[in-house]
């Protein structure tokens, strides 16, 4: 999916239709649903890295990986 997203023609414009292999169209609702989420979902605040810490910390502990987070 994530090799597909970019490939606008493709998803979007359902051109090349004639090289899909019947599995694709499983992978075209995929790609289609992600482009919700990562479609325009960037901005340009810059994050508050001190307010997420606490948050990425709780991750390394929970999923018991040793490390210090690398801002």
């Amino acid at each position: 999916m994530i090799r597909f997203h970019s490939f606008y023609p493709w998803h979007t414009g359902r051109t090349y239709t004639h090289l899909e292999a019947p599995e694709d169209l499983k992978t075209l609702e995929w790609v289609n649903e992600f482009n919700k989420f990562d479609l325009y979902s960037k901005g340009d605040a810059i994050p508050d890295c001190e307010a997420l810490k606490p948050y990425y910390q709780s991750l390394l502990e929970k999923y018991n990986l040793d490390g210090k987070l690398r801002w």
